[in-house]
């Protein structure tokens, strides 16, 4: 090996060290618990009609801070438009939500992997549960809570309260990797634990609308 050959190794070490211990760092799921039942899913259905949500977002990573605005304009059943802004006037993007379908405005694929997550996790905030259509579906009840496994092996796992959407997670083998809370107060954390990017959204108002068939299409 020659000297100058020595930094890149050192290098690839390093980043593999890095890897490993991010990953080592994502939580492990815990084992489903209570008396399982065979029933659908709670209803999570968007309200009836066009409404416009105004909200404020924080985003978090290992690297940076930023903050900013947004709004999401629904229409029943499964359509959503999410329009976010940079504090300060310092960019913007958009992207639409139909049924499973997620698409971004052009020039926003940078900002995909910061703070807009896939669709069952963007759905999450919204407070739908839209997750992918997998085999093996459990479902528990334990008190008020329901918690449901998709997926074999369990690839999603969705956390009811009251028939109230509470918690989405995806995950992969036995840790969670990214995963979507709804609190009170409007409040909605989502956490990417592999990039520990955190997005936290605050929904100032939601109103009705009118209908608005060009939000659909993006540029």
């Amino acid at each position: 090996m020659t000297a100058s050959s020595r930094p890149v190794f050192r290098g690839l070490r390093v980043a593999a060290a890095v890897a490993l211990g991010a990953a080592a760092c994502v939580p492990h799921i815990t084992p489903i618990t209570g008396t399982t039942v065979l029933r659908s899913l709670p209803g999570t259905a968007l309200p009836d009609g066009h409404h416009l949500v105004v909200f404020t977002w924080t985003l978090e990573d290992p690297d940076m801070l930023s903050r900013g605005e947004g709004t999401v304009r629904t229409a029943a059943p499964d359509s959503a438009r999410v329009d976010f802004f940079l504090g300060g006037g310092l960019g913007s993007g958009a992207a639409v939500l139909i049924g499973p379908e997620l698409r971004l405005a052009p020039g926003a694929e940078r900002v995909k992997g910061l703070f807009v997550p896939p669709a069952p996790l963007l759905w999450a905030v919204a407070g739908r549960a839209a997750p992918p259509a997998l085999p093996d579906t459990v479902i528990r009840v334990d008190g008020d809570t329901l918690r449901v496994d998709i997926g074999k092996p369990r690839a999603w796992r969705l956390t009811f309260a009251h028939d109230s959407l509470r918690r989405v997670e995806r995950v992969n083998g036995e840790h969670v990797v990214e995963w979507v809370s709804l609190g009170a107060a409007g409040r909605v954390r989502y956490r990417n634990e592999v990039t520990r990017r955190q997005l936290d959204v605050v929904v100032v108002r939601t109103q009705e609308a009118q209908p608005h068939a060009g939000i659909w299409t993006l540029p």
